[in-house]
């Protein structure tokens, strides 16, 4: 059985109860909401890449033991102007929007300009943040939608660049303790300088005497550090980061975005895509930021070639910070998700796919007094490696723990702490994944579920108020089941034994999504 995934969705902004079958642990209170593309076509046109499609959000509220589902387009300026002219106006990444045929000139001539100093799709269709005590769909341009957790309306358009100058941000952002935000963005020529912007968002939103006025908590972001880019026109892509209590972890990879080729990417007929450049012949570059001090340590790291999209987790221990990262030796995930690749490919077994293998680096803060050809690495439970070479820099060299694992979660309550259990999507065969897993650091071994003709989403972990132990909490996965006459469901599982407690059928199609948020009851 295989499941189309270029198929539209259908929102359902009404909530409607789910079917429970087993019981649902009572101290589950809250809202998941999860985040990905739900329109593929629009009119006679259509998207070239499963990543470009407009967003749906669907939420999944707990409550009592019950379960209601929504879901709802994301009202964003990209869909309005497309849903107004009934094709696909805005340019994606995977694919460029020209103009009707029958337009004239002039607003041709204007489409070109556009394309040549771009503005940036506002489709967050890859995650759910959260910025003081607003949500926010997100991609990863420099626009975030405002949406209302409860009915999934779309609110404000927030542009990062009126408050720092990115014209890039990642989607996942870190939270501390007090709730403030942690985020990377790219600063693309500012001021003759290229350089990566860490900031930080505060929890607390600035007091508002007119109560009608939206004022986001960007308006009080802090740049915690700049990062300078190696070259000023071809900064790296990024996805994700680290963070632990007294660190950032930023990886400059040899995935470029080459913004000469970006500017004359339309008018040379091709997509914002292919102007991401691969460097193989490059190393991998670590940088270690002082939360403290703002300043990059001074021990200078770098790794063999890899592509990095998501980090685990990381921690500090004995004078070295661990990270575990999900790594690919190549860049061709990307093209496994063009929409015909998919329709060609159904099962989606490709022989150009490239698994990914969950990685742990452990680096040494200081290097001083050691010689060179000397390996730092103290810590007796890992094999990782960082050995200083003539220059004086570092070459670290990863431990592989697992393969075949990726849309890495945690519990987020020991963020930044040594853990032990990382859930996550099985993609040991193709990057659709049809099983979930628990993997133990430890021990290296996982724990499965899966279904017959079932494709679970990223798996996402709900600690219990109080829990006893790192994995005493439930995982939940919204799943597409495509056995005929079978509804989709979102699974709860045990933390612990990875065994079912329950699922809750819905009555609607779900789709193939990316990320999710979980909102506890309290907030």
């Amino acid at each position: 059985m295989s499941t189309d995934f270029s198929k539209n969705a259908e929102e359902r902004p009404e909530p409607t109860n789910a079917d429970v079958k087993g019981k649902i642990p009572n101290w589950l209170q809250g809202t998941l909401l999860r985040n990905g593309p739900g329109i593929f076509s629009v009119g006679e046109t259509s998207y070239n890449h499963w990543f470009d499609g407009m967003s749906i959000i669907n939420s999944f509220s707990f409550k009592d033991g019950e379960v209601t589902h929504r879901s709802r387009f994301l009202r964003s300026d990209t869909f309005k102007a497309n849903m107004s002219e009934n094709r696909i106006v805005v340019s994606e990444m995977g694919t460029m929007a020209y103009p009707d045929p029958s337009k004239n000139f002039i607003f041709k001539a204007i489409t070109f300009l556009n394309h040549t100093v771009p503005d940036f799709t506002d489709n967050g269709a890859s995650n759910i943040i959260k910025y003081g005590d607003d949500y926010y769909a997100t991609s990863e341009t420099n626009y975030i939608r405002k949406i209302d957790p409860v009915t999934l309306e779309t609110q404000d358009k927030v542009d990062y660049m009126k408050y720092l100058p990115v014209n890039l941000a990642s989607s996942h952002p870190h939270y501390d303790k007090e709730g403030n935000a942690y985020n990377v963005g790219t600063s693309i020529a500012d001021k003759a300088k290229t350089k990566y912007m860490l900031f930080k968002v505060p929890a607390v939103a600035e007091k508002v005497s007119d109560k009608s006025k939206f004022v986001p908590a960007l308006k009080n972001v802090e740049v915690a550090c700049t990062v300078p880019c190696r070259s000023l026109l071809t900064p790296s892509y990024y996805h994700s980061f680290g963070m632990t209590d007294n660190y950032f972890i930023f990886i400059e990879q040899p995935l470029k975005l080459d913004i000469l080729k970006m500017a004359t990417a339309y008018m040379r007929g091709v997509n914002w895509a292919t102007c991401l450049k691969f460097c193989p012949e490059e190393n991998t570059l670590i940088h270690l930021i002082d939360r403290k001090t703002g300043k990059l340590v001074e021990t200078k790291y770098h790794t063999e070639t890899m592509i990095v999209y998501h980090h685990v987790n990381a921690f500090e221990d004995d004078g070295h910070v661990v990270f575990d990262v999900i790594a690919y030796k190549d860049n061709s995930l990307y093209d496994m998700f063009y929409l015909s690749k998919l329709k060609e490919n159904p099962g989606f077994h490709d022989d150009a796919y490239c698994k990914p293998s969950y990685r742990r680096f452990a680096i040494p803060v200081s290097d001083k007094g050691i010689a060179v050809g000397e390996d730092l690495v103290k810590l007796k439970y890992t094999t990782a490696s960082a050995v200083k070479e003539k220059e004086g820099k570092l070459m670290c060299q990863s431990e592989v723990l697992c393969q075949g694992f990726e849309l890495p979660r945690i519990n987020y309550d020991i963020n930044g702490k040594k853990h032990r259990f990382v859930y996550g999507n099985c993609v040991e065969e193709s990057a659709l994944s049809k099983q979930i897993a628990k993997f133990d650091t430890e021990t290296k071994t996982m724990v499965y579920w899966t279904e017959d003709n079932c494709w679970p989403s990223e798996p996402v972990f709900i600690p219990r108020p109080n829990g006893e132990s790192e994995d005493d909490g439930v995982i939940l996965s919204s799943v597409i089941n495509s056995n005929p006459g079978q509804s989709d469901f979102i699974i709860i599982l045990d933390g612990k034994t990875f065994k079912e407690v329950a699922r809750a059928c819905v009555n609607a199609d779900l789709q193939k999504d990316m990320h999710g948020f979980f909102i506890p009851q309290r907030n």
